[in-house]
């Protein structure tokens, strides 16, 4: 009979450990420890032009780019043609219609431009990221509309 008390107890234990992990494993409704691809801050590209024209984020996010358009949009970092201000803008590129692609991670404060270089003269293709700051970016006025 202790070999059935020995066998309900480890059983027992089992139970209760495998609950006590499947609990610790669940967020609860707490925000998951990565973004969800819903989450991240967002630009979409329309035949319309950028929207959001301005995204706030933190510094080390990054920020997708989505292009509803059905043209192709070069999206780099300003200034026209250098594109060397904000170097994590760059890592979008081209993007073909119903393409998405990630920026590099912004690592610290910093007020970015960025314009589709395909339509580089186009006030509703240009827009800006800022780091960590309400400071629009050279060229850009704070308004969500205005550049």
């Amino acid at each position: 009979m202790a070999l059935d008390t020995h066998r309900y107890f480890n059983l027992s234990t089992a139970v209760v450990v495998a609950a006590l992990a499947v609990a610790c494993g669940s967020n609860n409704g707490s925000s998951p420890t990565s973004p969800s691809a819903g989450s991240l801050p967002t630009v979409t590209l329309t035949a319309s032009g950028a929207s959001p024209s301005v995204t706030h984020i933190s510094a080390g996010q990054q920020v997708r780019f989505v292009n509803n358009d059905s043209q192709n949009h070069e999206i780099d970092s300003d200034p026209f043609p250098g594109h060397g201000d904000c170097p994590a803008i760059n890592d979008v590129g081209m993007l073909g219609p119903g393409q998405s692609k990630m920026t590099g991670n912004f690592p610290a404060t910093k007020s970015c431009g960025f314009h589709d270089h395909l339509n580089h003269d186009a006030k509703s293709f240009q827009g800006q990221i800022l780091v960590d700051t309400n400071q629009p970016a050279p060229g850009y006025s704070t308004a969500a509309t205005g550049h």
